[in-house]
């Protein structure tokens, strides 16, 4: 399962990549708006940090103008993946892009109807909400479990699941038991995974052991 990490801000990825932790990145207009930066100038930089996919939200929500804005979004950069809602419009715009021959993530997915929309234009990603859905008393994994599960049953479906909303360490295990291909963590969350009790109490006695026979490697 590939590691996307949900943030704008340079710094954090940039840490997370050169630990080898990065197979693409997540932005959308909430996550600019933390960062405080400018969004063409910061979508920019953090495509030279990543190889991978970095995904840049269009902000409109009419056709004309979303339109306008993912062209504009899919020069930034080659490794740009245009993120559009899934709206009539938003797909409209979507369909247009992979016939240019442009990757997208469809976005603020919800059901397992509309990961349907988003496979018969092609998308290149499909998101759902996992967390959000949790907040509603709905089970948001179960709908990356149905996802999964409805793509693996036709050859020519080639969109990738990308499991978003993450809150926790549990829900990227969980995705990756749904099978779902992508995950996409806040960068707290991919922190989070490093800990374990036993992991720190193993190794603070390997270095008191290590000390107590006054030997260095070095």
């Amino acid at each position: 399962m590939k590691f996307f990490v949900d943030t704008a801000n340079v710094d954090e990825i940039r840490e997370l990549a050169d630990m080898g932790m990065l197979d693409g990145v997540t932005t959308n207009p909430s996550l600019i708006n933390k960062a405080g930066h400018d969004f063409i100038e910061t979508i920019t930089e953090i495509c030279k940090v990543v190889d991978g996919p970095v995904s840049a939200e269009v902000a409109s929500t009419d056709y004309e103008t979303m339109m306008k804005e993912g062209e504009k979004l899919a020069q930034i950069a080659s490794n740009v993946c245009v993120k559009v809602p899934l709206t009539p419009a938003g797909l409209k715009v979507g369909k247009q892009l992979v016939d240019n021959g442009q990757d997208i993530n469809v976005t603020l997915c919800f059901s397992a109807a509309q990961a349907l929309l988003a496979a018969k234009i092609g998308a290149t990603y499909i998101s759902p909400f996992v967390g959000r859905l949790d907040d509603i008393g709905q089970e948001g994994m179960s709908l990356v479990s149905d996802i999964v599960d409805i793509y693996e049953r036709y050859d020519h479906i080639h969109t990738q699941v990308l499991a978003a909303s993450v809150r926790g360490p549990q829900h990227v295990v969980q995705a990756a038991l749904a099978g779902s291909h992508v995950v996409t963590v806040p960068p707290k969350v991919l922190h989070q995974m490093f800990n374990h009790p036993l992991t720190k109490s193993g190794l603070d006695q390997f270095v008191a052991d290590w000390k107590a026979t006054g030997q260095s490697i070095l």
